[in-house]
């Protein structure tokens, strides 16, 4: 079956190009055919060069494989709508929940300017501190509250409660205690609103379990509780429920509401919201009225108003600072402002992208903040003008395009807004723009079949962009696929060649060959579909002088097997070969001439991804099944190299290393796979990586390789492995414990890093850079004294201002710091040394500065001894250094 010119070729020679190997091959008939019969090779008995390590059957044998050091992170794409935002006392700053963090962004300029680290678990509610606005409080479901002087990135204490905590309120009335929504112990889906007192002792850490119940069976929603004028009373809403507490009287009143109106309304509370100035709350309901709620001291002879413009839930509430309006948010994706409690009077901001989830108010009324669905923050203006927009990743309704990899800007791209793609920029964790793909209005409304965005594809220098878009109403099905140029003038993709049905049937997968070299001439496409065939798709040059664009992309050739489903498609690292998987066999055809290589089978089940080895293991083709096999062919042998038993739901190869990356599910748990096709021991295998199961990976290429300490973590040097979940998270993984990850000198280098240009920064700024770099000698006296003055510049620049002593307090001793004794060397001399050394930069040695410390001792003892010498100008120093760099060897062959 096998030739035998093709089993002695040598493994150097697989790199140049795998298709001069194949073409070894004694195949029957040597014409392009699509319905070629296959050679088989893995079907039936395994053949005696397979084999299986025992670290991957049953997923044993894991003695050899240490992942402890691994750590799975969360990168960003965290919701930014977990818990109503805040805006600092000056309206300078926007702070809000970010997963595990708090993000301090700029309301000017929407940039993040501070990132809060220390929770473990996820935020779930941030609040400034009524007694010193300078400050801020989290908690989180790690169990603790933090407090944080949130200006300059410190921790200042961590509260120990012991309990998830949910929601997080913070009174001006209550000095020494804040309030939180935690689960009732013993009881499930069942919470309560409790106070926590904060108790005031020394330390950083300090636990918290002095805490009495106010209110029993809340909503877990922090928008479901409110507390009302100068913080009398509390009002919490939950299902058909509102009940509100008195703390002075300690009273506590009920009111209920029918499930449905009169009218068929849907009366469920959703959220409320209580009038900082007056006795009156405002309550969401399902059917989107909004109640105002009036005399509820009394239990019988309570009033309400009632407001109704959203036609859905209404999703948030909240007063403006004197009052005077309310806002309201709903899925309508629309900022409602009610004037004076009065249905006629309102005004609108409407178009603001997706469902508001939740609004907040700045302390001066200058700002409103709506958090979106979408991961989106809107900063407004108070007249209902539009100010900033900052865009996170974007939750798409269902991410069917996967994670792809732009090329050109290493950014994430995938499903952002209803047919459009999302560029997401992973260093800032925010969306660099967005692509309209299918360039229709998108239409609110359940049940609808709209045009969705399927497939995405790259070239390898990012110059083109393939796009698949879908739109099924049984039985019919309409299909586009459309080819995108990147213009380097607008620096935006613009519409190529656009066609409409390329397959009868659905698209399964897409793939570029990827050359490095000029894409149009060796530029080629290929989908795969459920219609049994691949097509081949090729650019071709126009000739017409009139016609709008001189290159656009036809279908070369169309090919098949056995009439069988196309699941996958991908090319080899040199683009010599094309892999297609029909079902449960692997085809392996030529790129230039489209014949039929072979084929590889491995009952059970049908494929479900494939891919190349590269570089070294460019030999080698992968295979996953949905029967639970991970197959490695050798294209040399055509025969299957190994397998093991791993039900692996997605297989993402490095682009830059041979290390290939398979992420299994088995019994509810996602685990790592990390190995290299030619090894039968995986690399790294890390255990149940997330809570949700893992949706899809991708390798980004780093722009600096990582120093990584062990061998077994290689594969992170060059390329970081990045993978959504089904909740749409965005994890990475790290190979750095929390310590390191945030040190003291961490946390003060990034505050440094934000501190204002200003002429005392650049005098102590510029003094800390010498000390810091060492790159200029200065003498013993001066570095002496650099440690003297050291405590005193530390705490002028670590400290935060608003806790500094006065000015008239710091200013003797920093004073006194600067000067120096009359013993040692003046600053001019200091100076000139610094500036003499510096010119010397280039002519300095090791060697030299020996030689120039012992003539400086020899000069000191010759002072003892009552002898003067002579100082030498720059001038004469410069020369003298010259000559000592002279090369007299030569003299000794005389």
């Amino acid at each position: 079956m096998c030739g035998s010119e093709l089993c002695c070729v040598p493994m150097v020679d697989v790199i140049p190009t795998l298709r001069q190997l194949l073409s070894c091959r004694k195949e029957e008939s040597r014409q392009p055919s699509p319905h070629a019969a296959p050679l088989r090779r893995g079907a039936g008995r395994p053949p005696c060069r397979q084999r299986a390590g025992p670290e991957w059957a049953g997923c044993s044998g894991l003695k050899m494989v240490a992942a402890a050091g691994l750590r799975v992170v969360r990168c960003g794409g965290s919701p930014l709508h977990g818990a109503r935002a805040v805006f600092s006392a000056d309206a300078r700053f926007l702070l809000c929940t970010a997963g595990d963090f708090v993000k301090v962004y700029s309301a000017a300029t929407e940039e993040l300017v501070r990132l809060l680290r220390g929770h473990s678990g996820l935020v779930t509610g941030v609040r400034l501190n009524p007694h010193n606005r300078l400050q801020l409080y989290s908690c989180s479901l790690d169990g603790s509250i933090k407090l944080w002087d949130f200006t300059d990135g410190i921790l200042i204490k961590t509260f120990t409660v012991g309990y998830k905590l949910l929601a997080l309120y913070a009174l001006d009335s209550c000095e020494d205690s804040v309030f939180v929504i935690l689960p009732k112990r013993g009881e499930r889906d069942t919470f309560q609103l409790v106070s926590v007192k904060l108790t005031k002792t020394a330390g950083q850490d300090v636990e918290a379990k002095e805490f009495s119940v106010v209110l029993e069976g809340v909503d877990a929603s922090p928008k479901c509780t409110a507390f009302g004028r100068e913080g009398e009373y509390v009002a919490s809403v939950k299902n058909l429920h509102l009940q509100v507490y008195f703390f002075k009287r300690k009273q506590l009143n009920r009111f209920s509401l029918r499930a449905t109106n009169a009218k068929g309304g849907n009366n469920l509370f959703t959220c409320v919201a209580c009038h900082p100035k007056e006795d009156c709350i405002a309550t969401g309901h399902a059917d989107g009225k909004i109640r105002l709620w009036r005399n509820f001291y009394h239990n019988k002879e309570y009033v309400f108003s009632t407001l109704h413009w959203h036609h859905d839930r209404v999703m948030d509430l909240s007063f403006s600072i004197e009052g005077t309006s309310l806002l309201s948010g709903g899925v309508e994706a629309v900022l409602v402002q009610w004037h004076n409690g009065s249905d006629c009077k309102k005004d609108f901001l409407p178009r603001l992208g997706s469902a508001i989830e939740y609004i907040s108010v700045s302390s001066d009324g200058t700002l409103y903040c709506t958090l979106h669905t979408d991961n989106r923050i809107t900063i407004i203006n108070s007249n209902l003008r539009f100010s900033k927009s900052i865009q996170g990743l974007i939750r798409a309704r269902d991410v069917k395009t996967g994670l792809v990899v732009d090329p050109r800007t290493k950014a994430l791209v995938l499903n952002g807004e209803a047919g459009h793609l999302q560029f997401y920029c992973l260093q800032s964790d925010k969306q660099l723009y967005s692509l309209d793909i299918v360039q229709q209005e998108y239409i609110q409304q359940e049940g609808l079949n709209q045009t969705d965005l399927v497939k995405v594809a790259f070239s390898a220098q990012g110059k083109w962009l393939a796009t698949v878009e879908e739109r099924e109403e049984e039985p019919d099905l309409e299909l586009h696929l459309k080819l995108w140029f990147f213009d380097e003038e607008t620096q935006s993709f613009k519409l190529n060649t656009q066609i409409s049905m390329p397959h009868d049937d659905h698209i399964t997968a897409m793939c570029f060959r990827d050359m490095d070299e000029l894409e149009d001439d060796s530029l080629i496409l290929v989908t795969a579909g459920k219609d049994c065939l691949f097509k081949v798709w090729v650019i071709l040059e126009d000739t017409d002088p009139e016609a709008q664009q001189s290159l656009s992309w036809s279908c070369d050739f169309v090919g098949s097997y056995h009439n069988y489903q196309a699941t996958n498609c991908c090319f080899s690292e040199d683009g010599s070969l094309l892999a297609v998987s029909f079902e449960e066999t692997v085809t392996v055809w030529d790129s230039s001439t489209w014949d039929l290589k072979c084929t590889f089978c491995h009952p059970p089940g049908k494929i479900r991804d494939i891919c190349f080895g590269r570089l070294t293991c460019s030999k080698y083709l992968i295979g996953a099944t949905d029967h639970g096999f991970l197959c490695c062919w050798n294209l040399l042998s055509c025969a299957l190299e190994w397998s093991a038993h791993l039900n692996v739901v997605i297989l993402q190869p490095d682009p830059l290393s041979e290390h290939i990356a398979a992420v299994s599910w088995l019994s509810k748990e996602s685990s790592l796979f990390v190995f290299k096709p030619n090894e039968s021991r995986p690399i790294c295998i890390q255990r149940n990586l997330c809570q949700e199961k893992i949706q899809f990976a991708a390798f980004v290429p780093r722009d600096v390789p990582e120093t990584v300490g062990s061998e077994k973590y290689a594969w992170l040097r060059r390329s970081q492995l990045y993978f959504l979940t089904d909740a749409q998270e965005l994890m990475t993984f790290s190979t750095k414990s929390p310590e390191e990850r945030l040190t003291v000198s961490s946390k003060q280098l990034a505050i440094e890093e934000s501190l204002p240009v200003t002429p005392f920064s650049l005098l102590l700024g510029k003094h800390r850079h010498q000390q810091s770099q060492g790159d200029i000698d200065l003498s013993k006296v001066v570095r002496n004294h650099h440690e003297q003055d050291s405590p005193a510049v530390k705490e002028l620049l670590h400290t935060p201002a608003h806790v500094l002593p006065s000015a008239s307090f710091l200013c003797p001793i920093f004073i006194n710091s600067l000067l120096i004794s009359k013993e040692k060397e003046s600053a001019e001399e200091v100076a000139d040394e610094v500036e003499m050394e510096s010119e010397e930069a280039e002519e300095d040695s090791d060697e030299e500065k020996d030689v120039t410390e012992m003539e400086q001792e020899n000069i000191k003892s010759m002072d003892l001894l009552g002898e003067t010498t002579c100082k030498l100008s720059k001038a004469e120093e410069k020369e003298l250094r010259k000559v000592r760099k002279m090369d007299y060897s030569w003299i000794s062959a005389f």
